[in-house]
């Protein structure tokens, strides 16, 4: 895995992957490529995350070959997609039992819940081995993984830090979220929570409508994260002050 050095280094790859909650899938289909719409979450290393059934194609074809690969594009409002940013990550997709990795999966599909506790369900996970990047015509790259995977100390520090920091903006601090929503993703109605944090930024969430707040700058532990949160908050404010 990467180290603390990769923060920075492998932020512009995960901040595609993390603003996004659905990719096609590709598996194998005795040698052929079988590609399927699935819904995506991350963990604090920045591996996708997807809930599948056993009746599905694809986990039928993982059980016999499971290697995957994921596209996971940023193109959706672009009149011309193809000048837009895209991630095709490779690696293997295996099934998992780990309460924080479903917990943060749930988090970003909370309608999913009614099936985590199927049993022709379970909770899969992609090691990358590497990942192909287009940034538009002619930004093509080739990323190992360690290039923006995140170490797993990080990736553990901010794991049991985030229930408490979530919790705490939600107790104490729901007018504040209810701002950034406004002031810095134009949203104007209230009633929002904070549904995840990581170290490339905070979700937030109101019904069906979710929103992807990046930090300035990368965070690995609750202190930084909880600045980066109080300088979101101080910009959300400024803005209003601000406006007409």
């Amino acid at each position: 895995m990467g180290g603390v050095d990769n923060l920075e280094r492998g932020r512009p790859i995960r901040r595609i992957l993390r603003q996004q909650d659905r990719a096609a899938l590709g598996t194998l289909l005795d040698g052929s490529p079988y590609v399927s719409l699935v819904l995506i979450a991350y963990d604090h290393s920045c591996r996708p995350l997807l809930l599948l059934s056993t009746l599905a194609e694809h986990t039928r074809n993982l059980k016999s070959d499971d290697r995957a690969s994921l596209l996971i594009d940023d193109t959706k409002s672009m009149p011309t997609p193809l000048s837009g940013q895209r991630v095709t990550l490779q690696g293997v997709l295996q099934p998992i039992d780990d309460p924080a990795a479903a917990r943060r999966y749930l988090a970003r599909h909370p309608d999913a819940g009614i099936y985590a506790g199927f049993k022709d369900f379970a909770f899969y996970r992609l090691e990358p081995d590497r990942a192909h990047t287009i940034a538009g015509f002619g930004k093509i790259e080739w990323h190992a993984a360690t290039d923006f995977i995140l170490d797993n100390s990080v990736a553990a520090t901010l794991d049991e830090a985030e229930s408490d920091i979530v919790d705490h903006m939600n107790a104490d601090h729901r007018d504040a979220l209810d701002l950034i929503a406004r002031c810095l993703a134009a949203r104007g109605d209230a009633g929002w929570v904070m549904t995840g944090i990581d170290a490339d930024g905070s979700d937030l969430r109101r019904e069906d409508q979710v929103i992807r707040l990046p930090f300035s700058s990368p965070v690995a532990n609750a202190d930084e994260a909880r600045r980066e949160l109080i300088a979101l908050v101080n910009e959300a404010r400024a803005r209003d002050l601000q406006a007409p």
